[in-house]
């Protein structure tokens, strides 16, 4: 389930776009790419676990009123609590609390490229539990992270600078998303899906909040103007702006047309990268954001069906 830094998972039905939806696509792909190095720049001047905790909790607000104002029952009623919650731990507090680890240890391009291997993993995680048929494409999907992750981590670790632990942050966050959006699609809800979003960035706010209070020292908030504008970003944008789109678009976009979304992600993050932080990325990232894309192809762009 998209949220925060997160793309689609796959489209639904629908063989075409509209224009306007095309347009919606392409903002919302910028969007998601952009918030990778905007979230570096940010931790320059804040701790990692404060900064998700500020910025979650305004986009929060920010949807809950939105929301609101729109008509949507916002308050889970009775057992739907426990589905915010089951759902939210992986969803949203696993995935943003040690991605954004993962973000302060490494590149921001570099992380996306990694953070993006989230489809993969759905996918592997549900051959491995769920009786998900091994095919060829799923094998070549394995194959393809699997060089990913090691070109990274063998140049993370022949650097003098190189933080492996990065790496391992975020492919735990993505092992989180993946674990989450498989329980996300057997879920039995009776609440609207923003209800679900709005609750479970709440309550992963609150954890946030109390996780930074013990972990890191409380900041002073005297910062720059680039970075209350980055701050800005990731509230009313990532969680705020970008979530709106998708809600908009989960329910037309087609398969072929979300995988697409999904693998332009981290080659947008990557190129910002150097615009936003001055990150200059090496060939291995290259080779492994086009190992990603392979993958993110492998599993998520439906076969061509054979003429007849």
């Amino acid at each position: 389930m998209p949220s925060g830094d997160q793309s689609p998972g796959g489209g639904v039905s629908g063989a075409h776009i509209s224009r306007r939806q095309r347009w919606s696509l392409i903002a919302l792909t910028l969007m998601w790419g952009t918030n990778w190095p905007m979230m570096k720049f940010s931790l320059r001047e804040l701790s990692p676990l404060y900064f998700r905790a500020l910025t979650m909790t305004g986009g929060a607000l920010w949807l809950y009123l939105y929301y609101r104002a729109k008509g949507v029952r916002m308050l889970p009623q009775g057992t739907e609590w426990r589905s915010v919650v089951t759902l939210g731990l992986p969803n949203v507090l696993g995935w943003h609390t040690m991605a954004i680890l993962g973000v302060k240890e490494l590149a921001s391009g570099r992380a996306a490229i990694l953070g993006f291997t989230m489809p993969i993993w759905t996918v592997l995680l549900g051959v491995l539990f769920f009786k998900v048929k091994l095919t060829k494409r799923i094998g070549l999907a394995a194959l393809a992270v699997a060089l990913a992750i090691g070109l990274l981590t063998f140049n993370e670790l022949t650097a003098l600078t190189g933080k492996p632990l990065g790496i391992v942050w975020m492919e735990l966050a993505a092992l989180s998303w993946a674990a989450g959006t498989l329980m996300m699609r057997r879920a039995h809800l009776t609440m609207p899906v923003e209800t679900l979003t709005v609750w479970m960035l709440i309550l992963a706010s609150i954890c946030l909040w109390l996780f930074a209070a013990v972990m890191e020292p409380w900041p002073a908030w005297q910062f720059s103007a680039p970075m209350w504008g980055s701050l800005a970003y990731g509230a009313l944008i990532n969680y705020g702006f970008a979530q709106i789109i998708w809600f908009g678009l989960a329910r037309h976009l087609p398969p072929a047309t979300s995988a697409m979304s999904i693998m332009a992600v981290p080659l947008i993050g990557t190129a910002s990268a150097t615009l936003i932080v001055g990150e200059v990325p090496h060939w291995q990232d290259f080779a492994a954001m086009l190992c990603v894309m392979t993958a993110i192809a492998a599993v998520l762009v439906p076969p061509r069906k054979p003429a007849i």
